[in-house]
């Protein structure tokens, strides 16, 4: 029981923590990518404005390796840009195989307890024979109990996993769509000036 319950209680953590952390409008704000494209359009967008795009937020962190690198031109922005997205989905996705580990584990240790008690249950039986009817009913009830506790906690664990993995699955589909924008404007805008030049 006492594994059961660190677990319940490792659960719950990581569910709050997950739940203050993946919020789409601080991982992505909405008007970000408008603000940095006026920047670069006023030609603003020097060292130290970058850097505090970088530190802003995690978009925030990605646009400013793309723009950093975006002189190189198009595949380096793309590499850096896709760079900054693996370390920012990494962080997004903290603690959740932890979360999917409690889900798959509560279970077992449940039916590890249960396996426990029926073995002393057996053990009475051998020890006073089955004349007390009471005391074995209440040996098996009292195993069956770590069974219902592993799955009280398995299965909102596994549905916070599940709710978790497909919100950050959007995250990263709304990240993806704001960097793109971002390198094609920026490259068309190159190709454009290029072109109006020669």
């Amino acid at each position: 029981m006492v594994p059961i319950l660190l677990c319940s209680v490792a659960a719950v953590a990581i569910g709050i923590d997950r739940f203050i952390t993946l919020n789409p409008k601080k991982i992505a704000p909405p008007h970000l990518l408008a603000t940095v494209w006026k920047q670069l359009k006023a030609d603003e967008m020097d060292a130290a404005r970058i850097k505090a795009l970088r530190q802003s937020s995690p978009l925030g962190r990605i646009l400013a390796a793309g723009l950093s690198n975006a002189s190189h031109g198009r595949d380096v922005m793309k590499e850096s840009i896709q760079e900054a997205a693996g370390a920012v989905i990494h962080d997004l996705e903290r603690y959740l195989n932890t979360l999917g580990t409690i889900a798959a584990v509560t279970p077992l240790l449940g039916l590890l307890g249960t396996v426990m008690g029926m073995i002393k249950v057996f053990a009475e039986i051998m020890a006073q024979g089955t004349g007390n009817a009471s005391v074995l009913a209440g040996g098996i009830s009292e195993a069956l109990v770590t069974t219902a506790t592993g799955l009280c906690v398995a299965i909102p664990a596994l549905a916070l996993h599940r709710y978790f993995t497909g919100k950050i699955d959007g995250i990263v589909v709304e990240l993806e769509q704001e960097t793109i924008k971002l390198v094609d404007a920026l490259h068309r805008e190159e190709e454009t000036g290029g072109e109006n030049k020669g």
